[in-house]
């Protein structure tokens, strides 16, 4: 795997503290905390990445952001004569620029790439770029592959490309990148952590408990034999292994999602009016509220019945439709999100519990004034028809661990209010009569449903969907289950695993190596520039070597001092 690391004299050329940012830069409020603030006069475009994210910071650093540059032992420190010298500086910088020797952060990127060659082909990049985890298909990336497909379209031979061709490529998308290419991701080593949720999903594969729901007939049709599990970190990163583009019904997978959008729209106080907080310790469909006659949570049928009248209240069923389903689509990146209307007819014609939930919760005055509770039931029945693949449904949970922003649009959905309330409720309420149990082992907010899906969210992290028809008895996927223990045991997601001297797991979220990352100020692309250029004499690129560390091969550029 290609990592974008130097050594030598290269590591003083990135070991840099900027000491104030550009007078004109300025900090876009989307952009995240570990990517560099970008000036909008700068020709470089930077395009919605991950979100703040206050748990990565540590309490001394808390009003400071990542930059790019990373800092190794035995480093040189800065010229104290240029620190102090304006003038030095300023003259130092524009004689490298002018010279032409201080690269660009494209340049260094082609050289990453390139591995000491003149040109670069298209799906080497490509490759490469599938490694740190972004797919060439991100919406963050359009720009950048509508341009190396003209690029390439208008090329000799349309398949490689020279150095000025690749920067006009990547230029509009740098920041993001050089994130990736730098490991600055959420999980720097995607490879290594995706070769492990592979070994996860073969482990469970072989399980053939548990059986496939009936009691809806359009569930029975699916193959016990179906395995898919997708997930998709804060930062956009995407990783799928099984059958993965297969649709299904999110059943009650979607009853948190609309919760969400509950909360989003009214707050919490006027949903929870109407809807209890309480794990009701009874089977989901039981007719049963509690002492207050409210629905113990939103989780339950009851509660999901509930919720479900409180979404854009006045409105035709069609309207009300079209609104959850803009939500959900925005929530998953604007990946597919589907009807089964077969299912949807099967839902009202075998509903007879849930109609008779549906006549308890209106003789209780559960409902809002004026609501007509079959039309609340059809909507209900429609939104648990609403179709995903594994995929747009670990957009949607990683929406929910970015704090209600799509990490591969940057776009918020949700409310950070919305998006706490549903995670909390998730982990006390989200997985049946077995949510206890599942709190205990494993420790993450999660939501099943009798489809075999299990929305699965590690805050701060990612997003994932586990998917396989078979149920054990309290309704949850069987091998889904097996997943996420088995996940919980191997890396530190657990809720409390993080506790002062508890017993170490893998953390996905650390780069190996003896390489630190440590915090700066505000930086975007030209301040990174000029303190590159304080660390850089005059510098000639020589040929690339290769460094065989923890048995795998990382390029690495070295370059030669030269006398001024």
């Amino acid at each position: 795997m290609l990592h974008f690391r130097c050594s030598t004299v290269l590591k003083e050329f990135f070991e840099v503290t900027l000491k104030r940012p550009l007078s004109g830069s300025r900090q876009k409020s989307w952009l995240p905390t570990r990517c560099s603030s970008v000036d909008a006069s700068l020709r470089l475009k930077v395009l919605h990445a991950a979100p703040h994210r206050p748990g990565l910071r540590t309490a001394p650093c808390a009003a400071r952001f990542r930059s790019y540059c990373t800092k190794t032992e035995g480093a040189v420190e800065p010229d104290e004569q240029l620190k102090k010298d304006g003038v030095s500086r300023e003259a130092s910088i524009d004689k490298r620029r002018n010279a032409g020797i201080l690269p660009s952060l494209e340049d260094l990127l082609f050289y990453t790439v390139a591995e000491g060659q003149e040109t670069i082909p298209a799906h080497k990049f490509l490759t490469a770029l599938k490694t740190t985890g972004l797919r060439s298909g991100d919406p963050r990336l359009k720009e950048c592959m509508d341009t190396l497909k003209e690029t390439l379209r208008n090329s000799s031979d349309g398949v490689t490309l020279d150095r000025h061709q690749f920067k006009k490529c990547v230029q509009s998308n740098i920041v993001l990148l050089t994130q990736a290419f730098r490991k600055k991701f959420i999980i720097p080593d995607f490879q290594s952590f995706t070769s492990h949720i592979d070994e996860l999903y073969e482990s469970a594969k072989p399980l053939n408990e548990g059986q496939v729901a009936d009691y809806i007939p359009q569930l029975a049709k699916f193959s016990p034999d179906l395995w898919a599990v997708s997930l998709c970190t804060v930062d956009g990163q995407r990783h799928t292994v099984g059958d993965t583009k297969v649709p299904f019904c999110l059943q009650s997978c979607v009853k948190p999602l609309k919760y969400a959008i509950a909360v989003h729209d009214h707050g919490t106080e006027y949903v929870h009016s109407f809807i209890g907080k309480e794990p009701s310790g009874l089977r989901f469909n039981k007719l049963f509220l509690d002492d207050d006659d409210k629905p113990h949570n939103p989780m339950v049928n009851a509660g999901a019945i509930v919720c479900t009248s409180l979404i854009e209240q006045g409105a035709s069923n069609a309207e009300r439709f079209d609104y959850v389903m803009n939500f959900l689509k925005r929530m998953a990146g604007n990946e597919y999100v589907g009807f089964n209307n077969a299912t949807f007819q099967s839902e009202r014609e075998t509903g007879d519990r849930n109609f008779a939930i549906g006549y308890y919760l209106k003789e209780k005055k559960c409902f809002p004034d004026g609501t007509d509770m079959t039309s609340v039931l059809d909507f209900y029945f429609q939104l648990c028809s609403i179709e995903v693949t594994c995929e747009s449904a670990s957009v949607m949970a990683a929406t929910l661990a970015n704090g209600g922003i799509c990490p591969i649009t940057g776009e918020r959905v949700l409310s950070p209010e919305a998006v706490r309330n549903t995670l909390s409720l998730m982990h006390s309420c989200g997985m049946y009569d077995f949510s206890g149990q599942f709190a205990f082992h494993v420790g993450l907010p999660a939501k099943s449903g009798v489809a075999g899906g299990i929305l699965l969210v590690v805050p701060n992290v990612m997003g994932i969907m586990c998917w396989s028809p078979p149920l054990d008895k309290m309704g949850n996927s069987v091998r889904g289950i097996q997943f996420c223990t088995d996940l919980v045991e191997l890396f530190n997601f657990h809720n409390y695993d993080n506790l002062k001297h508890f017993a170490k797991k893998h953390d996905p979220r650390r780069e190996g190596g003896d390489q630190r990352q440590f915090f700066f100020g505000p930086m975007d692309y030209e301040s990174l520039q000029q303190e590159l250029a304080l660390k850089a004499p005059l510098w000639k690129k020589v040929a690339p070597t290769e460094s065989h560390q923890d048995s795998s091969t990382t390029v690495v550029y070295r370059m030669d001092k030269v006398a001024e």
